[in-house]
C-alpha cells in the first residue's frame, strides 16, 4: 500500500493492520508479514526481494527491499487486446508538410553538424532576432539553434557515428521545422554532404547549408546566415495552420523525477491519453529502455513474437552495455526517486510502462529512427530525458508529454511539451511548470477523467494553445544526442 499522505505511528491503514512506524506520503506500507527473501509485490507484480523479516505496517525501502533475482515470462502476444472504437475522429489545427506530415509548430531551425559550429549558429539566430525583421513573419514561432558536443573526434563509421546520423537527420525532418538551415565548421566527421545524399535534404526553397570555413569565418558566415534565414523564414510563412486529423499526431511519452505516486496517477492517466490518441490512428511513443527493465513483460504479452523479441534483444543489449562499462541496470532509481518513494527499478519501471496504456505494441524502433507505422510504439534509448526525447523528436514526434512527481523542469524546441505532475503538492509549489495536475485523482477525479483531459490538452497544444515550458523559454539546451562509443 501507498500513503497518500504522511502517517504517524499507529495510524490504521487496512484491516487490522496499522503502522508500525511513521511512513513519508508516497512510500510503501506492508500489509503482511514478510520474511527475509520473500517477493514483495506491488500492483500485482514482484518490485523486489526482502532483504530482512518485514511487519505488517513497516516502512518499505531501501533499509528493508533490494533488488533480487527476477525472472519474467514474456508470454508473447498473449495480452493483445484491440483498443475500442471511437465515437467521432479528433482533430488539431496544424501545419501540413509536403511530406504528409503535420506540424504542431512552425520554427526555423539551425542545425550543426559539429560543436564547433554551435557558437556560431547561436550567433546568427542572435542576430537574426537583433534585427526585429522576424515580426513580419506572423505564422513562424522563432529560430531554434540546435547545438550539441559530438559530431567529430569520432569514428566516421559504427553504432555511434550511425546514431547521431539518424539524429541530426531525423531533426532535419521533423514537421515542427517550416525550414531548416544546416552550418557545419567543414573538417568535422559528420559531413553535411553525407547527411543531404543519404537523407534528401534537397528542398532548397526550405533546406539551404553553408560551413564556417569555405563561407570565410564567422562574421561572414553570420551575414550570410542572417541574409538565408530571412530567405527561410518568407517560405516557411507561406505554412499556415489548417484541419489536420489526430492521427497525424506523433506523441513521445517520457517520465522524469518519478515519485510514488507517479504509478497510480500521472502514469496510468497518460496512458488513457495515450490510447485515445492510437484509437484515432495516432502514434504514441514509449522510451527509455533502461526503465522498463523488470516491467518488459508487460509489454511483450502486448505484443506479436517479432515485436516482442526485438524488444528483449534491446533488454539483452543493455545489460551488456551497462555491464562493459561497469554500471548496472539497478543503477536507478535516483536520490530523488527514492525520496519520493521509489526503492528497485522493478517498482519504477512497473509504473513507467503505465503510460503505454493497454494498445498492442505495434513496433520497436532503434534511437532516431523515423517511426513510419501508427499504434503505440517503443524506441530505444537510454532513461535520460533529455537525450530520450531529443531521439524521440528525430523519430517525428511533434509532441511530448512528461509526468514528473519530482518536478522536472525542461522543454524540447521544436516541439511543445506538456509537463504532468503526479502529486497536489507538486502542483501546489510548481503550479508555473506544470499543465495539468494529477494529483486530482488523489481526491477522487477518475484515471478516465484525467486521460481526457489529457488529450483535450493535447489536442489544444497540437492547435497552437502554449505549454508552461514554452512560455518560460525552455527548449535552448535540451538537444542531447546519445553518445556511443569513443570520443577520441
Amino acid at each position: 500500500m501507498v500513503a497518500l499522505t504522511p502517517l504517524a505511528p499507529g495510524a490504521p491503514v487496512a484491516g487490522d493492520t496499522v503502522t508500525a512506524e511513521a511512513i513519508p506520503a508516497g512510500h510503501k506500507i506492508a500489509l503482511c508479514p514478510i520474511a527475509a527473501g520473500e517477493p514483495v509485490l506491488k500492483y500485482g507484480q514482484v518490485i523486489g526481494t526482502a532483504t530482512q523479516a518485514i511487519a505488517a505496517g513497516a516502512h518499505v525501502h531501501v533499509q528493508n527491499l533490494g533488488m533480487g533475482a527476477h525472472r519474467q515470462d514474456y508470454g508473447f502476444g498473449s495480452a493483445v487486446e484491440p483498443l475500442p472504437g471511437i465515437d467521432a475522429p479528433a482533430s488539431f489545427q496544424g501545419f501540413h508538410r509536403p511530406s504528409g506530415r503535420v506540424g504542431t509548430r512552425n520554427y526555423i531551425g539551425i542545425l550543426t553538424s559539429v560543436n564547433c559550429a554551435g557558437s556560431v549558429a547561436r550567433f546568427i539566430a542572435e542576430e537574426a532576432e537583433r534585427q526585429g525583421w522576424l515580426a513580419d513573419y506572423p505564422h513562424v514561432d522563432g529560430i531554434v539553434p540546435i547545438v550539441h558536443g559530438t559530431g567529430c573526434g569520432m569514428s566516421g563509421k559504427g553504432e555511434g557515428y550511425e546514431t547521431l546520423f539518424r539524429t541530426i537527420a531525423g531533426y532535419g525532418h521533423n514537421p515542427n521545422f517550416g525550414a531548416i538551415l544546416m552550418v557545419g565548421l567543414g573538417c568535422e566527421v559528420m559531413q553535411i554532404p553525407d547527411l543531404i545524399d543519404r537523407q534528401a535534404l534537397k528542398d532548397s526553397a526550405r533546406f539551404r547549408y553553408m560551413t564556417i570555413q569555405q563561407t570565410g569565418g564567422t562574421r561572414a558566415t553570420v551575414d550570410k546566415g542572417v541574409s538565408v534565414l530571412r530567405d527561410l523564414a518568407a517560405e516557411a510563412n507561406r505554412a499556415t495552420r489548417q484541419p489536420a486529423p489526430a492521427s497525424k499526431l506523433v506523441m513521445g511519452m517520457q517520465c522524469g523525477g518519478s515519485d510514488g505516486y507517479s504509478g497510480i496517477t500521472a502514469n496510468p492517466a497518460l496512458g488513457i491519453a495515450s490510447d485515445l490518441l492510437v484509437a484515432n490512428g495516432g502514434i504514441s511513443i514509449l522510451s527509455e529502455t533502461s526503465e522498463i527493465y523488470g516491467a518488459e513483460h508487460l509489454l511483450t504479452r502486448r505484443a506479436d513474437a517479432d515485436t516482442g523479441r526485438k524488444l528483449i534483444d534491446l533488454i539483452e543489449w543493455w545489460e551488456d552495455y551497462t555491464a562493459r562499462n561497469f554500471g548496472e541496470m539497478d543503477n536507478n532509481p535516483s536520490p530523488g526517486n527514492k525520496r519520493g518513494g521509489l526503492t528497485t527499478i522493478l517498482e519504477k519501471s512497473l509504473g513507467a510502462v503505465a503510460k503505454g496504456g493497454s494498445a498492442p505494441l505495434s513496433a520497436v524502433y532503434r534511437y532516431g529512427e523515423l517511426i513510419d507505422r501508427p499504434g503505440f510504439v517503443f524506441m530505444d534509448s537510454p532513461g535520460y530525458d533529455p537525450c530520450s526525447v531529443t531521439g524521440q523528436v528525430a523519430s517525428g514526434a511533434n509532441l511530448i508529454a512528461f509526468t514528473t512527481g519530482r518536478g522536472s523542469v525542461s522543454g524540447y524546441r521544436p516541439v511543445p511539451c506538456i509537463k504532468i505532475a503526479s502529486n497536489p503538492d507538486l502542483w501546489r509549489r510548481m503550479e508555473p511548470d506544470m499543465d495539468v495536475d494529477c494529483g486530482a485523482i488523489l481526491s477522487g477525479v477518475t484515471l478516465q477523467e484525467k486521460g481526457r483531459e489529457i488529450f483535450e490538452l493535447m489536442l489544444a497544444t497540437a492547435s497552437g494553445a502554449e505549454t508552461k515550458s514554452e512560455a518560460q523559454g525552455f527548449g535552448a539546451v535540451e538537444f542531447v544526442p546519445w553518445q556511443i562509443g569513443a570520443v577520441m
